[in-house]
Order: structure tokens, then C-alpha cells, then sequence
């Protein structure tokens, strides 16, 4: 046994101690059949929607099944998967970043055992090569301390309306989609990202400021020094330059009284083109392509409309193998927008006071 192999069995055999900070180690909890073959893997197949196959150079096989599930999950939820993991896959499970789950089992003949328990219970099987992924998001309503709208809600809300998509791969290639429940957006870079817009200054409390905020960190807080200290009936207080003002809503998280979530003024926006990877071409930021639609929980039908209109348009016209971005910047902004149907409007111009370098072109045409 050489060194790489022998280290490989330390960590196996005994977990280190935790830390504060970073992952825990994988390897004690790895399925077996992984551990033995770790750096051994020579390709990988992909023989049916939500099943992927990988092989190693000892010809071992391990195959994974991948179900969706609605995120966040009550406790009988968990203990179903759960079980169906130690019925089906002997215990070995993981969550993946966008909360699927997904089954490790060593024998080819028990992933169809697997895959009906699993849709069975309702979960569906899908979210691998050429489909529409399931969602990443940020909190919402139930964790998320600033929220305007629930990502958790318009995620499961979306997923229902694209559950054929999920299930089946029949976009030209994957199509990653995100939400985010304010506009400080720590949940949104996508092909496809649903945004809250704030389309309000904050309206300040000012009777509680002097009691809940520490004013110079609020006053840091704003990107573009829209806010300063202020003595209101007596009291400091805060104040907000409106003609500044972005209403971005980083105000909020230190300074609650200045409340940014008013009903009237919490929309929401779509956002497309987004990529974190290198793969077939380089990273790129996502642009707004609607704006101003209903924040209209439970379903939120407006947002799901424009939604289906992007996917529907992309998967006519893109090529095989083409991202979101791809397919958008060889036809063009303006056949983008002829495509989906989607309106171009004064939202769309890339005018903030901060955009010197952009500010003689949208975000789309360059004159």
C-alpha cells in the first residue's frame, strides 16, 4: 500500500475533530464502493433521466439516482427518504447545493427498486444533463431575516410548473435556475433568476432608530452614500437621499426601522444569462428582462408566465449543447426580446450614476 492509499484509510477509519470553520471530511461517511475506488473513476454514463453511472478503472460501477424534493422538508419528509435510503441504498445518501438528494448503490439491479419507492413517496426523478435543474434559493420567510417575498415558495411554486422539464432532458442543455427573496440577492446567478425589486426608498421609523441601529454602520452599509445621520424631533435618526437612493435594501439588515418591504413596492424581476462556469465559454452576469411583476404569493402565476415564455423560446430555437447566454448573444438582445414576447422598457437601460463605462448603451444594444 503506498502512502496516497494508506492516507486515504487513516481518514477512512478515523474522522478528524471538528472545526469551526469549513466542510466535514466525506470520506468516513463515503459509500464503500466510492472510498475504494477514490481517484479511480475513468468515465461516467448517463443512461436515463435522474441516473448517472460512473466506473472505475477496476471495473467497478456505482450508480446514482437523483430525486427532487419541495426544499424545506418537515421531519416526516426526511425520516421517508430516510428510509427509503436504508431499504433501497444502505443508508448512503447526500444533498446536493440545490436540495436534491441523491442515492449511491453498487448494483445496476436495484435502481429500478430505487426509482419506483422514490416516486411512490413523490419525489421525482430528474434534474441531471440537459434539464431544467431544480432551483437554488435563499431562505425566504421561513429562516431569512430580510425577506420580501418567500424563495422557498416561488421555488416550489416553479418547480410544479416545470416538473415535465425536470423529469425529461429536452433542453439544449442544462438550464439552471435560482431565487432570491430580497434584492441583496445571495441567491441569484442563473440562466434563469427571479429576483425581488424594491422599487421604494425605506420608510424610517424614527422613533426607533436611536434605539436599534448603530447609525455609522448603517451609514456604511449604503453602496452609494445615500443615507447620513439626522436629528428628527429631537431624537437622531437616520435620513435618506432619495435621488441616491437605489433601493437596494442593504439598509435593512442592520437598521430594521427603516422598513424597505412595504407590499406596494416589493416586486419582483427576472433576470437571464447568468453563468458561474468556464465550460464551452467564459463566466458571465446575468441582465434583466422583466420587471415589475405582482410579488402574488401563494403561486405567484405572473412570475411562472415569463418564466415558461424564456424556457419555451430557448428550447425552440437554441443549439444543441448551447447555454442560456450562448444562444442569447449569437441571435441577439433584440431578437431575444421578439422570441419570448417580453417587453422593452426604460427598466432596461443601464443608467445608475455609477456605470460610467456603460452608460452611453443598455444592457443589451450597444449604440
Amino acid at each position: 500500500m503506498d502512502r496516497a492509499e494508506a492516507t486515504t484509510e487513516e481518514r477512512r477509519m478515523s474522522q478528524r475533530s471538528p472545526i469551526e470553520t469549513g466542510a466535514p471530511d466525506p470520506l468516513p461517511l463515503m459509500h464503500p464502493l466510492m472510498l475504494k475506488n477514490y481517484g479511480k473513476w475513468i468515465y461516467h454514463d448517463h443512461p436515463r433521466p435522474g441516473v448517472l453511472m460512473h466506473r472505475s478503472q477496476t471495473g467497478d460501477e456505482i450508480w446514482t439516482v437523483k430525486a427532487g424534493t419541495q426544499r424545506q422538508m418537515d421531519v416526516h419528509t426526511i425520516r421517508t427518504l430516510c428510509d427509503i435510503a436504508d431499504r433501497f441504498a444502505d443508508g448512503h445518501v447526500r444533498f446536493t447545493t440545490r436540495s436534491n438528494i441523491e442515492y449511491m448503490v453498487a448494483d445496476e439491479a436495484r435502481v429500478k427498486p430505487l426509482i419506483e419507492a422514490l416516486n411512490k413517496a413523490g419525489f421525482p426523478i430528474g434534474g441531471t444533463a440537459n434539464s431544467v435543474s431544480m432551483i437554488a434559493h435563499t431562505q425566504g420567510w421561513l429562516h431569512c431575516d430580510i425577506p420580501g417575498t418567500d424563495a422557498s415558495g416561488v421555488t416550489k411554486a416553479l418547480m410544479d410548473e416545470l416538473h415535465q422539464e425536470f423529469i425529461q432532458c429536452e433542453m439544449p442543455n442544462r438550464v439552471k435556475l435560482s431565487t432570491s427573496c430580497c434584492e441583496i440577492n445571495c441567491g441569484g446567478q442563473a440562466d434563469i433568476a427571479v429576483i425581488v425589486q424594491y422599487t421604494k426608498p425605506p420608510k424610517i421609523n424614527h422613533d426607533l432608530v436611536a434605539n436599534v441601529c448603530e447609525r455609522p454602520a448603517v451609514v456604511a452599509r449604503c453602496p452609494v452614500a445615500a443615507i447620513r445621520p439626522a436629528l428628527v424631533n429631537g431624537k437622531p435618526s437616520l435620513e435618506v437621499d432619495e435621488k441616491k437612493c437605489i433601493c437596494c435594501g442593504a439598509c435593512y439588515p442592520p437598521c430594521p426601522p427603516m422598513q424597505i418591504n412595504d407590499p406596494d413596492s416589493t416586486k419582483i424581476a427576472i433576470w437571464v444569462g447568468g453563468k458561474n462556469s468556464n465550460a464551452r465559454g467564459k463566466p458571465t452576469f446575468h441582465k434583466l428582462v422583466a420587471s415589475g411583476l405582482p410579488n402574488n404569493p401563494p403561486r405567484w402565476p405572473e412570475v411562472a408566465a415569463v418564466v415558461k415564455k424564456i424556457l419555451a423560446a430557448y428550447k425552440a430555437d437554441a443549439r444543441s449543447w448551447e447555454r442560456m447566454i450562448d444562444w442569447i448573444e449569437r441571435i441577439g438582445w433584440p431578437r431575444f426580446f421578439e422570441n419570448t414576447g417580453l417587453p422593452f422598457t426604460k427598466y432596461h437601460i443601464d443608467d445608475w450614476r455609477g456605470s460610467r463605462r456603460t452608460l452611453n448603451a443598455s444592457t443589451h444594444i450597444r449604440f
